[in-house]
């Protein structure tokens, strides 16, 4: 008899869903947006109060409404684009210009370009500190930072960066931007009155850091890193907490402060998912997504995700050595969040 109440017993307890197959489905892809045109992409910008996403694409960004799911515009002009800051409070975006060195400063009504500031070589990242009101672009091939007034567009301050700069995170109530030193297996925290560095943290066990997030509300900064892990790290003392294993070719890390969330996008077709708590991270899907998809944003209201990539030719071009991406297939993949998340 208790042979037979300890098999019953079992066979129950595998019916009880487990926390790791609870968060299998926890996102799935709902919808793709085609966005065509020649080129290349880069980051992704989400103005959820707007319901507008902004897609940088070679010579321009483009604008998708989130809720129609459909482009809605185009800001033109922007050579080389990286990256497009936002200050919806001023009605103004900003794109880092890599091939020609400046920032479009643009209305975000119209969508035309209201004036152009001059940066270092190749801006790449680049983020809007809403405490002071300012600009923060990240010069690749400088190892620098310019700000500048983003009510103005005046510059205020270049500060010299100890290698190569890749993507940024800012907390105002703090007083500091984050930016990870991708050559030097760095992060360094910046202040934003002085403009000047503050610290200077090493990422190890991480190495090549690329993306970056911010958890605001506990002082948490996820890094993205090269050699496939994402590292958290403690944004006031530099210590990195605690790491999860992710794909090959990470690129954006994103953070949902709602759900406590954290995520990491690989170029390798893969996007983990890992939920924080105190100083643990824990690994709760690794997302299925499309060879390409490596850069993202996160709306924090509806919990979406939105990644970017393209089809590929068989062959790698010849100078590059990368896959050839096919003209005219650029799209937006849409990931929600599931009725089966825990």
């Amino acid at each position: 008899m208790k042979t037979r109440c300890f098999a019953l017993f079992l066979a129950l307890l595998a019916l009880i869903p487990t926390p790791r197959a609870a968060a299998e489905h926890l996102y799935a892809l709902t919808r793709e947006i085609p966005v065509g045109g020649d080129g290349g992409w880069d980051y992704l910008s989400i103005d959820s109060a707007a319901h507008r996403l902004y897609v940088t694409h070679a010579t321009r960004v483009v604008v998708v409404e989130t809720d129609k799911e459909e482009i809605l515009g185009t800001i033109t002009a922007t050579p080389g684009v990286h990256g497009f800051a936002l200050a919806p409070e001023l009605q103004r975006g900003f794109a880092s210009d890599g091939r020609d060195g400046n920032i479009s400063i643009v209305d975000l009504k119209t969508l035309k370009t209201i004036t152009k500031v001059p940066a270092g070589k190749n801006p790449d990242a680049i983020l809007y500190e809403s405490g002071r009101q300012e600009v923060y672009a990240f010069n690749g091939r400088s190892d620098s930072v310019t700000v500048i007034a983003a009510a103005t567009g005046a510059g205020v301050a270049t500060t010299p960066l100890p290698g190569k700069p890749e993507f940024a995170a800012a907390d105002p109530a703090a007083g500091r931007v984050y930016c990870n030193i991708e050559d030097k297996n760095e992060v360094v925290a910046l202040d934003t009155k002085s403009h000047l560095i503050l610290n200077t943290w090493p990422i190890a066990p991480g190495e090549e850091a690329s993306g970056l997030a911010i958890d605001l509300d506990h002082h948490r900064l996820f890094i993205g890193c090269r050699n496939k892990r994402m590292a958290m790290m403690d944004a006031t003392t530099g210590k990195i907490l605690d790491t999860v294993p992710i794909g090959t070719g990470v690129d954006a890390c994103a953070f949902d402060p709602g759900a406590g969330l954290a995520f990491s996008s690989c170029g390798d077709g893969t996007t983990t998912i890992a939920r924080e708590d105190g100083d643990k991270l824990t690994a709760v899907q690794t997302l299925i997504t499309q060879r390409g998809a490596r850069t993202m944003a996160l709306d924090p209201f509806t919990h979406r995700i939105y990644l970017a990539t393209a089809q590929y030719e068989a062959q790698s071009d010849d100078q590059t050595g990368r896959p050839r991406m096919i003209p005219n297939t650029l799209k937006v993949l849409v990931y929600s969040r599931t009725t089966s998340a825990p």
